[in-house]
């Protein structure tokens, strides 16, 4: 499996065959037991815990099927969490947030907090936030799959553009074959094996 930059990729598959666990292998959260994940020609496994922390931090994205917010932050201010995380002035770091919520058709909600959003206006803040750093990758685990299907449509369609706008590069879990479909390469999972790929012409 290889990414370019910029490019959608999606895996699908059934429950329990192993989408998830890839997608934490890749993205260096979990250990790989055979074969190797290489980023910008390293390999992740030649990586020690510290450079691994480092290299989620400033380079990766991370979205969550349920957004994950921190409730004692503002919408604004878990937006500009990986610029915090990064050592970026607070300053700077919201002006960037509030951009990317102003692209988002979020800038209303900058300082309200997580419950006092509705679950889609949620997850286009976890999209925010892992895009706020303009990562070369964000993984997706289920990005859409707590919303309902005009919600899931409208925040993937937010996710897809404003990625490929930015060059950053998207790999998305998925057990919906919309979502999928929307992606310029697509895997599927069965039994722990990538079995099958279509790759879209450039």
């Amino acid at each position: 499996m290889s990414l370019r930059r910029g490019e959608v990729a999606a895996i699908t598959g059934q429950s329990g065959s192993g989408k998830s666990s890839l997608l934490y292998c890749l993205a260096g959260v979990l250990p790989v037991a055979r074969g190797e994940v290489r980023f910008e020609g390293r390999d992740l496994g030649d990586l020690d815990d510290e450079e691994l922390s480092e290299l989620r931090r400033e380079r990766f994205g991370f979205v969550f099927q349920y957004g994950e917010l921190l409730p004692e932050l503002t919408v604004e201010e878990n937006t500009a969490l990986p610029l915090r995380l990064a050592g970026q002035r607070k300053k700077e770091a919201l002006a960037a947030a509030g951009e990317v919520l102003r692209r988002l058709g979020l800038a209303d909600l900058r300082e309200r907090r997580p419950s006092q959003v509705s679950g889609g206006q949620s997850q286009r803040v976890a999209v925010a936030r892992a895009l706020v750093h303009q990562p070369a990758v964000v993984f997706a685990d289920e990005p859409t799959g707590s919303l309902d299907s005009s919600n899931a449509t409208a925040v993937l369609e937010e996710f897809l553009t404003l990625a490929r706008s930015q060059g950053t590069a998207v790999v998305l879990v998925t057990h919906d074959s919309q979502v999928a479909a929307r992606a310029d390469s697509r895997y599927t999972m069965c039994d722990g094996i990538l079995s099958a790929q279509v790759r879209e012409a450039p």
